[in-house]
């Protein structure tokens, strides 16, 4: 193969430098990481989270749009910006789990709760993560509802008690059904996918979790300790005022 057809084979293929790009300015990266919670946001409301000038958060907006990252949404007079879908939010929760932290931890009671309250229970985009999200895969591995070779797939036990549990899976999407996410704060998969989101939609409608005020933190109710005791042998400890807690698996 001669020099220039190296260097054309170098020039063909996924511009991910690109997208690289993007992520690497802090305010692109901060917005990213905020929409995690699956809701949409307006640029005022970014801009007061990043604490940046509106017309900033405007200018790294429309770069995040055209690079596909974020989808707009208008309602009347007011436009909205959201991740522009699940493989997006694994691709940032993934780095978010590879990156550095940032200096020390926070330094007031507030940020450091709303920290530990993030490590334990919240959601990644539509799916749960956290210590209870992972809790859910490794329960789910467990008991053979989900199969972990080749990364992670549902088997026919884990459809029936999906069924059993009145959980519908969404069908005819491009969307995987099954999917690990590496979840940034316990460095190991989530559920993720189709399953992952209907799970979590379930535990939402169901009661079994709550949202902590506007962020992406949930609390698991006590009605939703009996259920997740029941349906997947998890065990809540060290509950604290706000029902967070880590969970692990019943042996």
């Amino acid at each position: 193969m001669g020099c220039m057809d190296v260097r054309r084979e170098r020039g063909t293929g996924p511009d991910l430098a690109s997208v690289a790009a993007l992520l690497a300015d802090g305010t692109r990266a901060g917005f990213c990481v905020a929409l995690l919670d699956g809701r949409a946001w307006t640029a005022t409301e970014l801009a007061r989270h990043m604490g940046v000038a509106r017309s900033t958060a405007t200018e790294h907006l429309h770069a995040l749009v055209r690079g596909n990252l974020l989808a707009e949404e208008r309602q009347g007079r007011h436009r909205y910006v959201r991740l522009a879908g699940p493989q997006v939010a694994e691709v940032i929760e993934s780095l978010a789990a590879l990156a550095p932290e940032r200096a020390a931890s926070p330094r007031t009671l507030s940020g450091a709760g709303r920290r530990r309250a993030l490590a334990h229970a919240r959601t990644c985009y539509d799916h749960l993560a956290g210590a209870l999200g992972v809790a859910v895969a490794d329960a789910m591995i467990e008991r053979r509802l989900l199969d972990p070779e080749h990364g992670l797939g549902l088997t026919g036990a884990g459809a029936e008690w999906l069924a059993g549990l009145g959980v519908t899976v969404p069908a005819g999407t491009r969307r995987p059904s099954v999917r690990p996410c590496l979840d940034w704060t316990e460095r190991r998969p989530h559920l993720a996918g189709a399953v992952g989101g209907a799970l979590c939609r379930h535990a939402f409608d169901e009661g079994w979790v709550v949202r902590v005020g506007t962020t992406r933190a949930v609390t698991v109710t006590p009605h939703g300790r009996e259920a997740l005791h029941r349906h997947l042998g998890l065990s809540a400890e060290l509950f604290g005022e706000t029902g967070q807690a880590s969970c692990r698996t019943l042996g």
